[in-house]
């Protein structure tokens, strides 16, 4: 390189000269010096050329080498990864199988977890023992497979409430009251069935995670066993449980009892009621004045004195009163006599009978009340919302119901009025018949 440049050197001095001499031997020598110092220049180009051509060569030939040496590994490393594949795959099928039982085993535990936190929401044993059902919620959402600590939660919580639903327990635990106040109380759980505190049933509520006190109570009758119950000692002691865990209970509460059923009845049934009432008072009022005359009767029939306190008496006072008369006209003052106490006796009788026939007729006039509140119901909001028709057909069912109790006991009070008005008119006239017998044998 260092000689090129003192060539270009060169030839640049001579070109300076040239341009000052125009002597043309000179241009000829210096074109002369030109070549031989082109030919210089090419030869030394030629030389670098070959000589790099020649490490270009050996770069190529080691490329060579080393692509060969690389072909060479990517084989081995291709048959390396073929028995890779082969046994991978074998593992993969290998774990599907045993993933899959394990799936379907984990999916399982999923399940019942899931089951078992939606049953002890509402479960009576979560009041005495809540927050259970945050660790099965996350058995429950989450993806990864359950540790061995949630599946041992698991079987420990199904284990609980299977034994707690078997046992009767006492414990003293704050419960709400109708009111919306709080108050320690003295609870007894039945199994997962009931609570029962201070006489009453209570029910759990999820939101609040505390028992509260039913605003409604259920029948004496059930309250009466859960007073023996609590008072007891004994191991084996009587009461109402709901195995539905608090549907039959809630069910039950609602049923209407007699005061809200005669309310369902309306305006018909108040009168319909009014009417028995009446008319059971004035039965009654007649049948204590039909047994005391029977009394004074029968009295009058073991004494010869005639007494006007009763029509057996007030007949005999009128033989007496017509003692000379014959047998004939004694006859006719006996059937005027008796024609006078028949009607005090049978006094009522028609009206009693018109209540009980009456009193159907009101529970028909409010059936037919009932259902056109219903047609007009079913009218205005259609047959979507049974409830909303669920007032006409209770006015129409009672008011029926109501009319039919008023007028079956009315009946057998008039019956039994009739047969008592008969037996007394009977004695009437038995006693007169004994009278003619006597006058006419005398």
């Amino acid at each position: 390189m260092k000689l090129v440049i003192g060539l270009i050197l060169t030839v640049l001095v001579s070109n300076n000269a040239w341009s000052g001499n125009n002597d043309l031997d000179q241009l000829l020598q210096d074109v002369k010096q030109r070549q031989v110092l082109e030919r210089k220049i090419n030869r030394i180009r030629e030389e670098e050329f070959l000589a790099e051509k020649k490490t270009q060569q050996q770069l190529l030939q080691a490329a060579e080498a080393k692509l060969a040496k690389q072909k060479k590994l990517s084989a081995q490393l291709k048959l390396q990864l073929e028995s890779n594949e082969e046994v991978l795959a074998k593992f993969a099928a290998q774990l599907k199988e045993r993933s899959g039982e394990l799936g379907e085993l984990f999916g399982a535990a999923r399940q019942v977890a899931g089951d078992l936190a939606a049953d002890l929401v509402d479960s009576m044993v979560s009041a005495q023992y809540p927050d259970r059902t945050e660790p099965l919620i996350g058995i429950v959402e989450s993806k990864a497979l359950p540790t061995i600590d949630q599946l041992e939660i698991l079987w420990f919580t199904l284990q609980q409430e299977m034994t707690e639903s078997g046992k009767v327990v006492r414990f003293k635990q704050p419960i709400q009251t109708p009111g919306g106040h709080r108050e320690e109380a003295e609870i007894i759980r039945i199994g997962a069935f009931n609570a029962v505190a201070n006489g009453e049933y209570l029910r759990y509520s999820p939101e609040t995670k505390i028992l509260t006190s039913l605003a409604r109570q259920p029948a004496s009758r059930y309250l009466d066993l859960l007073a023996d119950f609590s008072d007891s000692d004994a191991s084996q002691e009587p009461i109402a449980i709901d195995p539905t865990r608090g549907v039959m209970l809630s069910m039950l509460i609602q049923t209407p009892n007699t005061q809200e059923r005669i309310q369902q009845g309306g305006v018909v049934g108040y009168i319909i009621l009014a009417l028995g009432v009446l008319g059971f008072l004035y039965a009654m009022y007649r049948l204590v004045i039909l047994a005391i005359t029977g009394k004074k009767m029968r009295a009058q029939m073991e004494n010869e004195t005639a007494s006007d306190d009763n029509p057996l008496g007030r007949v005999l006072s009128a033989t007496e009163q017509s003692s000379l008369e014959d047998t004939a006209t004694l006859e006719l003052i006996l059937d005027e006599a008796i024609t006078r106490e028949v009607p005090l006796l049978e006094k009522g009788l028609s009206m009693i009978k018109l209540f009980a026939a009456v009193a159907p007729l009101l529970g028909l006039l409010g059936t037919v009340t009932g259902m056109i509140a219903t047609f007009q119901s079913i009218s205005l909001f259609g047959t979507g919302d049974p409830k909303l028709m669920a007032d006409g057909i209770s006015q129409a069912l009672v008011t029926t119901m109501l009319g039919l109790c008023v007028a079956i006991p009315l009946l057998f009070l008039h019956s039994l009025l009739v047969s008592r008005s008969k037996m007394l008119v009977q004695i009437l006239d038995e006693q007169t018949a004994g009278i003619m017998s006597r006058r006419a044998g005398k």
